[in-house]
């Protein structure tokens, strides 16, 4: 059974711990037809206030500018073989902002939560690199799952 909480302070220790851990997620997107389509990255995550904010330094490849333009409606789901799990739902947004870009780089170096980074500079130049493009990951709701008893805890921004 699944617990609402208004206060994504209820689901930030395991949010971050699930995290820590797992580290790489898989984001789903949808294209114009309404199908799926899934891949294996590591988003960067910050508090913004009292929510969680997040960042995909990432290729703008034409499939995901296309199923993001369409649509900007993301998932990232996290799971361990305990059954740990987040499903972090998102609207993403491209961002160009070169400070935003460096602020990202070193959010990417310094792991946000722990453990979940790693350096930019094996794929990019820089944050100036054209080939470097950031999404902006606002979520709108998150779910914990703790594997152990499967208890499940759900966050919605605005609630």
């Amino acid at each position: 059974m699944a617990t609402k909480v208004t206060s994504f302070a209820a689901v930030r220790k395991q949010f971050e711990a699930y995290i820590g851990e797992i580290v790489y997620a898989t984001m789903t997107t949808v294209d114009a037809k309404g199908r799926p389509r899934a891949r294996v990255l590591i988003p960067i995550w910050e508090m913004a206030g009292e929510e969680p904010l997040g960042w995909l330094a990432t290729y703008k490849t034409p499939v995901k500018a296309a199923h993001l333009a369409k649509n900007p409606h993301t998932t990232f789901s996290y799971w361990t073989p305990r059954q740990n799990a987040v499903s972090v739902d998102t609207v993403a947004e491209w961002v160009e902002d070169l400070e935003v870009k460096r602020r990202v780089w070193d959010l990417y170096r310094a792991g946000s939560p722990r453990g979940a980074g790693y350096d930019l500079g094996n794929f990019w130049e820089s944050p100036a690199d054209p080939k470097l493009h950031v999404l902006r990951l606002t979520p709108w709701r998150v779910q914990v799952i703790r594997g152990l008893d499967l208890e499940s805890k759900i966050w919605q921004a605005g609630s």
